[in-house]
């Protein structure tokens, strides 16, 4: 899949923009703070319906503007494709092919997009946000499924919170009804969330397992493992998840009751990654920690392939200036001819590589994209 073409109205420093993009790579070439980063936003909120660095929707309409318009028109393996996404103050509308969508997750996955910023580069070492961020990002655009299930577990864990606020610091005299109704439900979708994310970690660890050997040329074996917050066995069924889920429930409701929130589930979930068997988060080199998030990157690549039947769209947001020279012409191999490749860079002075001589390369300044003849 690719995207053909890119037209932004009222969208952050964009007043109006109409462009045509190259099948294989673009690169968009400016200062800071002129809105290359602000292009490929718009890329990624076509597939995800939302920004990758904010979540306050309004922040990407234009200063003094009532709306902002993203449309985009890409082709598929199974034929063209029309994404729009409308922003207001009144909210969010979203249409595939001219029709509107009632649900986003009946949206997503429309076009899928792997995301690779200087940020990612704290997936490894960052907090368990992040990772579990990674997780939901990737996975509900492969499974619409996932990301149904994961909303409702949400707005029950939310429900859940708010009743244990409540009864933070009241005199418990027996049962409460509501809460139990509310834990079962609430164990009901994390179940599902935990099954879902085991089975798409064990995925991912096959192919992030090759990749990383091939990175570190035969020298480092790197393991990805699911640190569920509730201790559940890989291999287990659903009833024996469910039986963990409850025991935890029984060990910790009290606490849970006064300090007013929930402490376990889903969102307090966690990765761990070792190199040779040790923990690179905590004693592993920069170098390998980086060698290990462009693995996961590049897993991610490989799997929604694998999975949807078509390469995603690869957003690189001033990434190739964080990574050394080894690991920039990795990558860049890795995605030469396969994947269409946006790339935002101040300078490509230094990155001796095919792949960018053969990219369409575009200049950004002050909100105006154009392409370099």
């Amino acid at each position: 899949m690719y995207i053909k073409t890119l037209t932004l109205r009222h969208y952050r420093n964009y007043e109006q923009l109409e462009v045509a993009f190259q099948q294989n790579v673009n690169v968009i070439l400016g200062e800071n703070a002129q809105g290359k980063t602000n292009a490929i936003e718009a890329i990624y909120l076509l597939a995800m319906a939302k920004s990758h660095r904010t979540p306050r929707d309004k922040e990407l309409i234009r200063w003094d503007e009532a709306f902002a318009k993203i449309e985009g028109s890409f082709e598929k393996r199974n034929g063209p494709l029309s994404l729009d996404v409308v922003i207001s103050t009144k909210g969010k509308k979203v249409k595939v092919n001219g029709l509107e969508q009632r649900r986003l997750s009946d949206y997503i996955g429309a076009v899928n997009v792997v995301m690779f910023g200087p940020e990612d580069l704290n997936l490894v070492k960052g907090s368990p946000q992040i990772r579990r961020r990674f997780l939901d990002m990737e996975l509900g655009q492969m499974s619409p499924i996932y990301l149904h299930k994961l909303a409702t577990y949400q707005k029950i864990l939310q429900q859940r919170n708010s009743l244990l606020k409540n009864l933070q610091g009241q005199r418990q005299t027996g049962p409460n009804t509501m809460l139990d109704v509310l834990t079962e439900q609430l164990i009901g979708t994390a179940i599902e969330v935990t099954k879902k994310r085991f089975e798409f970690l064990q995925l991912l660890q096959g192919w992030a397992e090759e990749i990383h050997r091939e990175i570190s040329r035969g020298k480092e074996a790197l393991t990805v493992t699911y640190l569920p917050s509730v201790d559940v066995s890989e291999g287990a069924n659903l009833s024996k998840i469910e039986e963990a889920f409850y025991q935890e429930y029984e060990a910790k409701k009290e606490r849970e009751v006064q300090r007013g929130t929930t402490l376990f589930g889903p969102h307090r979930d966690d990765l761990a990654f070792s190199v040779n068997e040790k923990d690179v988060q905590t004693y592993g080199s920069q170098g390998q920690q980086r060698t290990t998030a462009l693995s996961l990157k590049l897993a991610e690549i490989e799997l929604m392939k694998e999975t949807v039947g078509e390469y995603p769209i690869l957003l690189l947001d001033d990434v190739l200036s964080e990574l050394d020279d080894y690991r920039q012409s990795h990558l860049l191999h890795a995605i030469q001819h396969k994947v269409q490749t946006f790339v935002t860079t101040t300078s490509v002075d230094g990155i001796d590589h095919q792949t960018l001589r053969e990219a369409a390369t575009y200049t950004v300044e002050q909100g105006t994209l154009r392409r370099k003849e």
